[in-house]
């Protein structure tokens, strides 16, 4: 069963690559969702002393939907991970906004695109060797 999950996540998120304003909070039962397409310093945003995924992420974008499920259980099983969703679209753009301004600040070409920092605030992780980070992760 965790080799098919695995085989899962695998196929989501390489398929993904293809996909060519919430208050901040404690970690809680659902990852926080940030930026709604607006620039965002995602440092503001790191979880102390936890490991913090970002996800950036589209609801245009299926398989970052698909994903989605298994980010927030992630976040809910391991308490040393935090999960924050950060979403590229705008509000009034339909489709994966590749325009926004999140998008062009962290120059973004496919999604689910993740950034992983240590519980120090370092970045230890992004684009590819991130995705294997958290799909490691999620098949645990």
């Amino acid at each position: 069963m965790k080799r098919l999950l695995f085989v899962v996540l695998v196929f989501v998120l390489v398929a993904g690559a293809a996909c060519g304003g919430v208050k901040k909070s404690e970690k809680g039962a659902h990852p926080v969702r940030i930026s709604r397409g607006d620039r965002v310093d995602i440092t503001e945003w790191l979880v102390p002393g936890k490991v913090t995924i970002f996800d950036f992420t589209s609801e245009y974008c299926p398989p970052c939907r698909m994903i989605a499920p298994h980010l927030e259980a992630l976040h809910g099983r391991r308490e040393d991970i935090a999960v924050v969703a950060v979403d590229i679209n705008r509000p009034d753009v339909k489709g994966i906004d590749w325009s926004s301004p999140v998008a062009r600040q962290y120059e973004l070409r496919s999604i689910p695109h993740f950034k992983v920092f240590d519980g120090e605030g370092r970045l230890i992780a992004e684009g590819d060797q991130a995705r294997e980070m958290v799909v490691k992760w999620m098949s645990e």
